[in-house]
């Protein structure tokens, strides 16, 4: 039996009511946030790809707040409207998962409650991840075939570098070491592109393999500072610069 008056849960509808007036004309007031507008016209641009993440913090930190803002309201408007519900089915006061009476100082405190502290939805953690953390892990999502030994094509990783390569947020002006190289800064920058070993950058053979030469490149010199070289490697070799 529903220990709650009349006066009791008209008092109670009354304030429900007043809370969805409330809510719908703040929503109508504030345009549901500015949610209608795009990031184009909160920044003034015509597009922000091309700016630094840092440019657009502000924008985006309080497009998400909006968003979570709005969300809320909305899951306060549903809660308000199955409160109204269970009040025309004459429910409205008991707990729908035990059934036990809801004490009137929580309904005056949450009007739109329809369980008990014991039940409460609420109170339970919610464990739910967002889907694109599926992509995240490992790193390039499911793009990245580094882990996969048997190939060695283009994957996910190898389509980052080539866009890295014409710049990110990380540059030469943000390091400690003024002298650092801009592809420095890239991921895996001294990854061999082309060959193998670092010896294989700067010898070179025939047509037929026979003939063997050393270029002396920029990578033939580093080989040598490095300490991995030995000057006679030349010995024997067609010299070519």
């Amino acid at each position: 039996m529903n220990p709650l008056t009349k006066q009791a849960v008209a008092g109670l509808r009354n304030q429900l009511i007043e809370d969805r007036q409330r809510i719908e004309q703040k929503l109508i007031d504030n345009e549901h946030y500015g949610l209608g507008d795009s990031q184009r016209v909160l920044t003034g641009e015509l597009s922000p790809i091309d700016n630094h993440p840092g440019d657009l913090a502000t924008e985006t930190y309080e497009r998400g707040k909006d968003i979570a803002l709005l969300e809320q309201d909305e899951l306060h408007l549903a809660r308000i409207d199955e409160a109204l519900e269970a009040m025309n089915k004459g429910e409205y006061g008991l707990c729908r998962s035990c059934g036990n009476p809801i004490p009137l100082e929580r309904l005056q405190a949450l009007p739109e409650t329809l369980y008990c502290v014991e039940h409460s939805p609420q109170r339970d953690e919610s464990h739910h991840r967002s889907v694109e953390e599926e992509f995240l892990n490992p790193p390039f999502g499911r793009s990245s075939l580094d882990e996969q030994s048997s190939y060695a094509g283009f994957d996910g990783e190898d389509a980052w570098q080539i866009v890295e390569s014409w710049g990110n947020s990380n540059t030469p002006a943000l390091a400690e070491d003024t002298d650092i190289e801009y592809e420095k800064f890239m991921i895996e920058a001294d990854e061999n592109e082309g060959f193998v070993e670092p010896i294989e950058s700067f010898l070179a053979t025939d047509i037929t393999g026979t003939h063997v030469s050393v270029v002396r490149s920029r990578k033939y010199r580093q080989y040598l500072e490095s300490g991995e070289g030995d000057p006679l490697l030349e010995a024997g070799t067609n010299e070519e610069d």
